[in-house]
Formats: C-alpha cells, sequence, structure tokens
C-alpha cells in the first residue's frame, strides 16, 4: 500500500481551531486541518511553515508537537504529524481550498471531517 507522510497545523486563535474545506481530488469537499506533505530534508515544523505559507498565504509559529496519527485510507496509509500552531499574521487566503471556518469545541461536529482529522480532534479533547 502506498504510504503518505504530511504535516498539520491546528492552528489556535481564542476557544477556536481553524479548519479548511479540500477543493480538490477523492476526499473533496472533505473538512481538514491545512497541512501536506514534507519535502526531502524538512523538519515537521519546516514543511507546516511552508505548506501554510503556500496554502494559506500566512505566516504560523509552531507552538507545540500534539501527536501522530496513522490511519489506512483505501488507497494509501497516512502518516500524519500534527502541530498546535499560533498566527503571526491575522491575514488568511485560501489558495487550494474550497472554504474555511473558525470552529468552537461544541462547533466540530457541523463539517464533514477527514477520517484522520477526526482521530487529531478526538485527541485534542481527550
Amino acid at each position: 500500500m502506498k504510504q503518505i507522510e504530511v504535516v498539520a497545523a491546528i492552528i489556535r486563535k481564542g476557544d477556536k481551531l481553524f479548519a479548511t474545506q479540500r477543493g480538490y481530488g477523492d476526499f473533496k469537499d472533505w473538512w481538514e486541518f491545512p497541512g501536506g506533505k514534507m519535502e526531502l530534508g524538512e523538519t515537521p515544523e519546516e514543511a507546516l511553515v511552508r505548506e501554510i505559507r503556500e496554502e494559506l498565504s500566512t505566516e504560523i509559529n509552531v507552538d507545540k508537537f500534539l501527536c501522530t496519527v496513522e490511519h489506512d485510507y483505501p488507497k494509501f496509509h497516512l502518516t500524519m504529524h500534527c502541530y498546535l500552531c499560533s498566527l503571526l499574521t491575522e491575514a488568511l487566503h485560501l489558495n487550494e481550498h474550497e472554504a474555511a471556518r473558525w470552529l468552537t469545541k461544541n462547533e466540530m461536529d457541523s463539517v464533514k471531517w477527514l477520517p484522520a482529522d477526526l482521530e487529531v480532534i478526538q485527541k485534542l479533547f481527550e
């Protein structure tokens, strides 16, 4: 089975978390934490800063490692390294996603999360 290793930013502002809606691929319209694939020679933190700059045209601080999620999707095995992050600039621009929302804990069920991201949410609120 194909293996994919990615990083994800759990961007916090007050009591809200930033969620993005995929605009492409097999999981178009599903919701996720922003991030992406690591490039050769990058640390997870470097990859996360780069991916968020590319996807959202903003700068983040990678505050703390949260967890690594392993999940089997039908076509690949995902390893996702998740970090709690904060914004260094307020401007956010969706370069790859259809939509985005700031969600409180009570609003997490209002969107259709990708399965691996649901595991992250469970870890966040344990």
